[in-house]
């Protein structure tokens, strides 16, 4: 990361816990020392972007500058997820990626027009997912210009 990359929290929703963990490697391996989050469905991370339940305490829910979502998880999959994210004023300028194991062209098509940002298949090896990750660190934490409050959640 830069010296002039304001630290950003990247939230990660996914059900795989071998996946949280390989996401969490992959950043360590990049030396991104972003704050990293992770929920496991998309109910979870409805809960933390609107601060409910064990999510209700700001310091427990740090403002995520950028989310990875995963679309197929379950009680609310990703796509149902993000539908709700862009639907909600309050939500919608966070940046989404889908990072998944899908590369089905109606995947893809269904991310974009729900407003995804990207949409990146999850690699099948470590070492292509640490690549991965490196691209999305350089590009999403380090070269792209985020909004002032990109990192706070918006009043009220």
């Amino acid at each position: 990361m830069s010296d002039q990359a304001r630290p950003v929290t990247v939230l990660v929703a996914d059900d795989d816990p071998d996946d949280r963990e390989l996401t969490r490697e992959a950043f360590a391996a990049n030396r991104l020392v972003n704050d990293l989050r992770f929920v496991e469905d998309g109910e979870e991370l409805l809960d933390y972007l609107r601060r409910r339940g064990r999510f209700a305490d700001p310091a427990a829910a740090p403002w995520p500058g950028l989310i990875l979502l995963d679309l197929n998880m379950p009680r609310l999959d990703g796509r149902e997820a993000l539908r709700a994210i862009k639907a909600d004023p309050a939500l919608r300028g966070i940046r989404v990626v889908v990072m998944t194991t899908s590369s089905a062209e109606e995947d893809v098509a269904t991310s974009y027009d729900l407003q995804a940002a990207g949409y990146v298949t999850k690699p099948v090896t470590f070492d292509r997912l640490v690549e991965v990750v490196r691209g999305l660190g350089k590009y999403w934490l380090e070269i792209v210009e985020l909004p002032p409050d990109g990192n706070r959640p918006p009043p009220g």
